[in-house]
């Protein structure tokens, strides 16, 4: 009791000083249970509208992609109307309803504007059933009652101010259709994101599966009392009866398994990744942490020296500080859940201005959100406080006839210097051989350890780098200030061990940033290098969905263009002599002239013979696997296609990145065994513009597809600059996200420099009384922040340039060889860490500035 008395009153006495700590506790909680919070309520928003869409049974073609997923030939898998008679028979079957449903569309209103959503989702187009009064109202006009109407959702509706009456064209892998909208329908639940138009069946069959009397999916409903499972097994001896056996059958709980699973990767990937950067923020936080405890241990050492000498022991004052760490742990726990929540709620909001919607009335916050959250503040906290909790236990009682205060540590452990070096140098071993192996997956697995080794060996090592590093700092900017200048140099030598700790909490994020900025550009340059050398061709067109057959016939249209080269991802199971099967192996029908504009080079045959009747080509690697040559006969089973032998022409070197180890074929050649309505649509189109035609065949090409507002026509430098804009806004992202543990380390160099204060509290008086004014105390203070802010800057840079370095190497087996450093990134990094330093120490050098000097000597 005596000991909870203690630290309370402590804690409580010193509560200005945890304020700053109490905050990055605060802010790495909130993380943490605002990426929970955020990603249950997606999978709640998601399971509604799964549960409402999904019907009591509902049968599909086994053969029909995924949930979401659009099918490569534009047309989805269907089935005949016969299912839809055998599956309405079954017993227990209420009513069964034939339904279309196609993922593969662009919808544009008159104006040419795509109304497809910005934000990755799916524009879908169908027929309006009953099951979907299930998840929809219609809110006004009416369902779509002939070819000529067409009904949207009110969410794209408000979206685009669409209303009854105007015109809207859904452009399909079977040709364009134009239509007036009849009515607006509104989700009964959330929806997060998906554009959705309505047809009348007749219309929907003809404008989508482009034949009638043909279905995606039945939707079937239950009888009173006959439960789903039940109803399957029925449906499935029914459809077996009517000699239809290739189709699935799932309840409504396993149709909405199904599209979870489709969208759960993707949620799972921005919630690990979250959480990365959350779990990154509470290591800064615990550099913090010490810190704090660390120098409020060392300002009470008097007063501890005196509760051992009037008889507490070691554990009693080791328990004292741990519980105040508790508190600090718990209170910043508390806090921490409910600012993660309101995080969870920006994040919506935020999501929903990029085009996802997600409700407030979908806000889920299960019970295990605050336990982790809590679990985590509080067991990282009490951690964190350890170390300075048993230094404070080995006070001795004599240290209560000192002055307050302890000596500086001015010399770091020798134990710990060669810990420091040792992991160094093991983690520098590891980065080495990371760069020198041969397999990317190899090299991976010691690029980490590297990673690893060597910061843990720079923390470990901190306090030894800070004396040598923070001199030639001062050198380089100090010494301009004169004996201001040095004061601030010595006041940061003081104690290493801080200095050391505060710049790596620092370090840890801008060594990310280093790392990540290195790769990002060395991609873009490996890839704009590689477009220099392979592509011959002048223009890339492409676009979402691929190219549909009246977009094609567009585009050869156009004047000024020499030729065209098509690319289609066919897909097939590719069968060597040694009998192994490759299964979706990434086989590409192209036209002849593709090799051309793509530069392929053979190291065994002649890639243009890979273009004649029945031919194709490999990639080196693939040869080598399978031991082939030139003249081999492999088997290929084309996807959604008939199986056939075809002589290998070719054998393609796998050096660069664009398409390393492609398979070729000619588009003709795999026209002879894929239908043709099951033929993939062409995802990529290169020209060739004749002969000083290029800005003219430029233009014409933006004219000719002017009216598909889906595809792009970019030119090498258009191209170049995508790629840019693409890594570019990754590596944003991530920045963003690392900027919470950015901004936990500069409330780390805040705190540091407001308890170094305190602790100089007479230090400082004295210096006023002798004649240094509060400029002069102020700008000491501020240099000595912008000093550590660069001394962690430095060993972050260094240290981050370094990974990204070896991981451009193990790039480099990719394909991607050339190595970029970003220096304006890096120089401008440095330069506004300089500026960090400057914004912590305000507030510091302010008080500092602010002391009565009498009040300050008097202070014991």
């Amino acid at each position: 009791m005596t000991v909870l008395k203690t630290s309370m009153r402590n804690f409580f006495a010193h509560k200005g000083r945890m304020a700053l700590s109490a905050v990055a506790v605060v802010l790495s909680v909130a993380f943490v249970c605002g990426t929970l919070v955020f990603s249950d309520t997606m999978s709640t928003t998601f399971d509604k509208l799964f549960a409402a869409t999904s019907a009591d049974v509902t049968v599909s073609p086994k053969s029909a992609e995924d949930a979401g997923e659009a099918p490569s030939s534009g047309r989805p898998e269907s089935m005949p109307a016969s299912v839809v008679e055998a599956a309405g028979k079954a017993a227990g079957a209420k009513s069964a309803e034939g339904a279309v449903a196609s993922p593969s569309v662009t919808v544009v209103d008159s104006d040419n504007k795509n109304l497809g959503p910005t934000n990755g989702g799916p524009t879908i187009a169908g027929n309006w059933t009953r099951n979907d009064l299930r998840s929809m109202d219609i809110t006004s006009g009416h369902s779509p009652r002939g070819p000529t109407e067409v009904m949207i959702d009110a969410d794209t509706a408000d979206k685009h101010d669409l209303k009854i009456g105007d015109e809207l064209r859904t452009i399909a892998a079977t040709g364009d259709h134009t239509a007036k909208i009849s009515g607006i329908a509104a989700f009964k639940v959330t929806n997060p994101g998906a554009a959705i138009v309505y047809f009348d069946t007749a219309t929907a069959q003809r404008e989508l599966l482009g034949a009638t009397g043909r279905f995606t999916h039945v939707n079937v409903t239950a009888d009173a009392g006959v439960s789903d499972t039940r109803l399957k097994a029925n449906v499935a001896a029914a459809v077996d009866k009517a000699g239809a056996s290739a189709y699935d059958i799932r309840t409504q709980k396993e149709s909405a398994d199904e599209n979870r699973k489709a969208v759960g990767s993707f949620m799972d990937v921005m919630k690990y990744a979250m959480l990365g950067f959350a779990g990154i923020a509470f290591l800064v936080g615990i550099f913090l942490i010490i810190n704090t405890f660390s120098m409020l241990v060392a300002q009470r050492t008097r007063e501890i020296g005196l509760m051992r000498a009037i008889g507490s022991s070691r554990k009693q004052v080791n328990r004292s500080v741990l519980v105040e760490a508790l508190l600090l742990g718990v209170f910043g726990s508390v806090l921490g859940v409910g600012a993660g929540i309101g995080l969870a709620v920006g994040l919506m909001k935020l999501m929903s201005g990029m085009g996802m919607e997600l409700s407030t009335g979908d806000l889920t916050v299960a019970w295990t959100t605050p336990v982790v959250g809590m679990a985590l503040g509080i067991l990282v906290t009490v951690l964190a406080a350890y170390l300075p909790a048993r230094r404070a236990g080995k006070v001795s009682p004599m240290a209560a006839l000192r002055d307050a205060g302890t000596p500086a540590d001015g010399r770091a452990s020798v134990l710990r210097a060669v810990i420091g070096l040792v992991l160094t140098g093991v983690g520098g071993l590891g980065l080495y051989a990371a760069g020198q192996a041969d397999q990317a997956k190899d090299g991976s697995l010691l690029l980490g350890g590297g990673i690893v080794l060597t910061l843990v060996g720079f923390v470990v090592i901190g306090p030894v780098l800070a004396s040598g590093v923070v001199r030639v700092i001062s050198v380089v900017l100090l010494r301009a200030f004169g004996p201001v200048g040095r004061m601030a140099e010595r006041n940061a030598l003081r104690n290493p061990r801080r200095t050391g700790a505060t710049g790596a909490a620092l370090m840890i994020g801008l060594a990310l940033v280093a790392c990540l900025s290195v790769v990002g550009s060395s991609m873009v340059a490996s890839a704009t290098d590689e477009l220099d050398k392979s592509v011959g061709a002048d223009f890339i067109v492409q676009g979402k969905g691929g190219l549909t057959a009246e977009a094609e016939r567009a585009l050869t249209k156009t004047p000024g263009v020499d030729h065209f080269s098509r690319y289609k991802d066919v897909g097939a199971d590719i069968t060597t002599p040694d009998g192994k099967v490759t299964k979706g192996a990434g086989l590409s029908a192209t036209d002849p002239t593709y090799v051309k504009d793509l530069r392929r080079e053979a190291v065994s045959g002649d890639v243009s013979d890979a273009y004649g009747k029945d031919a194709m080509s490999v990639g080196e690697e693939f040869a080598d696997k399978h031991r082939l040559k030139v003249g081999d006969t492999l088997k290929v089973a084309f996807d959604d296609g008939r199986t056939g032998e075809l002589k290998l022409a070719a054998i393609t070197s796998d050096e660069g990145s664009l398409e390393k180890g492609a398979m070729y074929t000619d588009i003709a050649t795999a026209q002879r065994y894929v239908p043709a309505d099951r033929m993939p649509l062409t995802e990529m189109v290169l020209a060739e513009a004749a002969a000083g035609q290029q800005d003219k065949a430029y233009a014409a090409l933006k004219k000719s597809l002017a009216t598909y507002p889906q595809y792009e026509v970019m030119d090498q430098t258009d191209f170049k600059q995508t790629l840019k804009d693409q890594v570019g806004q990754m590596l944003n992202m991530v920045y963003g996200l690392l900027g919470l543990a950015i901004i936990v380390a500069i409330l780390g160099v805040v705190n540091t420099l407001a308890l170094s204060v305190v602790e100089r509290t007479r230090e400082i008086g004295l210096m006023r009384a002798i004649g240094l004014s509060r400029r002069q105390l102020r700008r000491m203070i501020r240099l000595e922040s912008v000093v550590i802010a660069l001394f962690g800057a430095l060993l972050g840079l260094g240290l981050g340039m370094g990974w990204g370095a070896t991981a451009q190497k193990l790039l480099a087996l990719e394909g991607l060889k050339v190595l970029e450093i970003p220096w304006p990134t890096i120089i401008g990094v440095f330069v506004g860490s300089a500026f960090v330093g400057l914004f912590a120490a305000l507030v510091p050098a302010f008080r500092a500035g602010r002391m009565n000097v009498l009040n300050a000597i008097a202070t014991e």
